[in-house]
């Protein structure tokens, strides 16, 4: 009660700072998912059964992606604060790395979910493995892919603000240092705009899912 009473009304006298660093939190989210949704294609198709190229090949790649959806954010977090320092660089090379592990599995299960009928065809009169991809796989797949990427979207967002509580960037930075110096006050002015960020790139997902798919 006394924690919350002193959060109320909230301090806005620095309210262009934080805003600024919510939107250093969404471009680092967003340009962490870019990274990692052009990464994760190719390890899903290696690791997509019946398209992956080896069995061996097919095994390491389906390892690769339970190591990253495993190890949690903040590990990763850490350990990309030790190698390549504080700030935005650690928060989108974590987000990469979630994003690599949850759409890599996605996009792997729907291509392996597509119709077999297209792929068999065009092998049959000679196709190259992967001419079979970019031809039927892929198109069959895009609905799925699109909506993985808009749900990686939403998720790295809710990360990256709890990725700058060790460092990583972000307006997560702001709202630690403002519990630290107990200024309660701004740390509640903090917690709306990010419940508003929040909301906002949820509600556009949803919009854009239903447009595209």
């Amino acid at each position: 009660i006394r924690v919350f009473s002193q959060m109320f009304p909230p301090n806005i006298s620095d309210i262009e700072r934080i805003l600024w660093s919510l939107l250093v939190t969404f471009q680092m989210a967003v340009a962490g998912v870019v990274l990692g949704l052009i990464f994760s294609l190719p390890i899903a198709i290696f690791a997509a059964e019946g398209l992956s190229p080896h069995p061996i090949i097919k095994h390491i790649a389906r390892g690769l992606i339970a190591l990253f959806r495993t190890v949690p954010d903040l590990v990763w977090a850490l350990i990309f604060v030790i190698t390549v320092g504080l700030g935005s660089p650690a928060g989108i090379l974590t987000i990469m790395i979630d994003t690599i592990g949850f759409a890599g599995r996605f996009f792997a299960t729907a291509m392996e979910e597509t119709d077999k009928g297209p792929r068999e065809a065009l092998a049959a009169i000679g196709a190259r493995p992967s001419g079979i991809v970019f031809s039927a796989v892929f198109p069959d797949a895009t609905p799925s892919f699109i909506s993985t990427a808009l749900f990686c979207i939403e998720k790295a967002v809710r990360a990256s603000v709890v990725l700058g509580l060790v460092g990583a960037g972000g307006i997560g930075v702001e709202l630690k240092v403002a519990f630290d110096l107990f200024e309660y006050d701004v740390a509640a002015t903090i917690i709306i705009l990010i419940f508003c960020l929040v909301i906002c790139v949820e509600q556009t997902g949803a919009w854009l899912r239903r447009r595209i798919i």
